[in-house]
């Protein structure tokens, strides 16, 4: 499965917002990903980060994150917050994953969790 057979870029706005059980919202298009790829572990993982006094203590990681989530070919992972291009914040290394795509990247401002092109 790749990006392109889940036709990501199909989402470019929201209709609805998803509540995770930590509060956070998430729209249409993490929805799908996270249906389709069998990965609501991966909201569980971003979310349970925002309790973290690295993010509440940082203004800029309270407006915006940049997550990226690449997938090794051991299907080890690495999940990166990073502030801005290059700027990593956060960072948690995940030891076996079956998501499908080689790598993925979500935003999360004012507290909702989207594709990039919903934003």
């Amino acid at each position: 499965m790749t990006a392109k057979n889940l036709n990501l870029e199909q989402f470019t706005g929201t209709e609805n917002y998803y509540k995770h059980s930590m509060g956070l919202l998430y729209t249409d298009g993490v929805h799908y990903l996270v249906q389709e790829a069998k990965a609501y572990w991966l909201i569980d993982a971003i979310a349970s980060w925002q309790i973290s006094p690295k993010v509440k203590k940082d203004p800029m990681l309270q407006r915006i994150q940049f997550w990226k989530l690449r997938v090794n070919s051991d299907h080890s992972a690495s999940l990166t917050c990073e502030r801005d291009e290059g700027n990593i914040a956060l960072s948690q290394e995940i030891s076996y994953t079956d998501f499908p795509l080689e790598s993925v990247t979500l935003y999360l401002a004012d507290e909702v969790l989207l594709l990039p092109s919903e934003y």
